[in-house]
């Protein structure tokens, strides 16, 4: 289907439901795919929990939209593009499945968001990092929901360069997110007063950061930035730790950390680092309730993306009843045309380019003399309002922006 029939066909429904008609949902199923690192790096941040937390919220729902059931499939996208691409279009060309949700790697996302847009169904990325998703590979098919390596940067990086630390080194996942952040928190770095001094990339995964680490020190940089994301990143915290960074004078910044990569170091090792997140268990009694459901099915406390992937499935589920539709650009229009008021964000907003945007946080991991439990890991220094946080759509570079 081109775009100019997409737009054609979503006009059309529109209009009919604006006369009063309802357009039915196709096969009175509604079907959901999860794609997730199931058993690899990014399997703890998101993995089989998410599909917990997808599968919490389709229940919360009643199990129905509109008197169509739900249905939920899950793979392990196995960190893979091809493995991922390859799933997708058996799902969508052959199995039915209207809404993709999930997804972790963003080179994954990517390749993913092109099937989506070829075959006029619906994705919602959750665990993804790159703001390149909603930037130049926007599609009017995806939505990115729960953070973005935009304001990652612009919290994390713009407030260890305020405290002094001006040459960075950065040690880099090498590929489509670790390539993103690299990026962005390098033009943080620069409008802020800083530098920065030399990267390296590393293989994604990788499991022995010795070297990696040697090549910071020798910088002589204020600070070692990592952009990488789950086991990469605690390894290269313990490995750094094992090697006496900090003890040397230098600064580490993880700029994307889970509450469960932190859960796994330990405040022994982690306190004191400072992170930006889009959620955190502990904010206020509707996030503890929800997050006290969450611990009874699964044993550990949720990340963001938990959090991010339970939210956005119930916006998707209620823009469908809305609708009265599950074609993939009604719904998304009415996504985008309906506020996010719920356990995840407040007042949060899908524009155009597919970006939710809503408000970040600056923590900083407890010291273990002021964590009372396992999981009491973060104290939020501050908000990040959700204008500042994301990448403005005067500097967009999408193709639905102005179109």
């Amino acid at each position: 289907m081109t775009m100019m029939k997409k737009l054609l066909a979503s006009a059309v429904a529109s209009a009919l439901m604006v006369g009063g008609a309802q357009a039915e949902i196709s096969n009175n199923t509604v079907k959901i795919g999860y794609l997730a690192d199931m058993s690899g790096t990014y399997r703890d941040l998101a993995g089989p929990n998410g599909l917990k937390a997808l599968e919490m919220a389709v229940k919360d729902y009643g199990g129905k939209v509109n008197g169509a059931k739900i249905e939920v499939v899950s793979a392990d996208d196995r960190n893979s593009p091809d493995t991922s691409s390859s799933t997708v279009r058996r799902w969508v060309e052959n199995e039915d499945v209207d809404l993709v949700a999930g997804m972790v790697a963003s080179s994954v996302s990517i390749a993913v968001s092109k099937i989506l847009e070829e075959n006029d169904r619906l994705g919602i990325i959750s665990g993804s990092a790159a703001s390149s998703i909603t930037n130049e590979h926007c599609t009017p098919n995806h939505i990115h929901y729960v953070y973005d390596t935009y304001p990652l940067a612009n919290g994390t990086a713009s407030a260890v360069v305020k405290e002094g630390g001006k040459s960075w080194y950065m040690l880099t996942a090498d590929y489509a997110f670790g390539h993103s952040l690299e990026s962005d928190v390098r033009a943080v770095v620069e409008a802020n007063g800083g530098e920065v001094v030399g990267a390296v990339r590393h293989p994604f995964p990788t499991q022995d950061f010795s070297s990696f680490i040697l090549q910071a020190q020798a910088s002589g940089a204020d600070v070692v930035g990592l952009a990488n994301a789950g086991a990469d990143t605690t390894n290269a915290i313990t490995t750094a730790s094992e090697f006496g960074l900090t003890q040397s004078g230098q600064t580490l910044a993880a700029l994307l950390l889970f509450l469960t990569d932190v859960h796994a170091l330990g405040a022994e090792t982690a306190q004191g680092i400072q992170l930006t997140t889009g959620w955190y268990w502990d904010m206020n009694d509707e996030t503890r309730k929800w997050s006290d459901r969450f611990m009874e099915e699964t044993g550990v406390r949720p990340t963001m993306v938990h959090a991010g992937i339970y939210s956005s499935t119930l916006h998707y589920l209620n823009s469908i009843a809305a609708a009265g539709s599950d074609d993939a650009q009604a719904v998304r229009k009415q996504m985008m045309d309906t506020p996010i008021n719920d356990m995840f964000a407040k007042n949060g907003k899908i524009r155009v380019d597919g970006r939710m945007v809503h408000d970040m946080y600056l923590a900083e991991v407890k010291t273990p003399a002021e964590s009372e439990s396992d999981w009491d890991l973060y104290k939020i220094l501050r908000t990040i309002p959700a204008d500042e946080a994301y990448r403005p759509l005067s500097e967009s570079k999408c193709k639905l922006v102005n179109m």
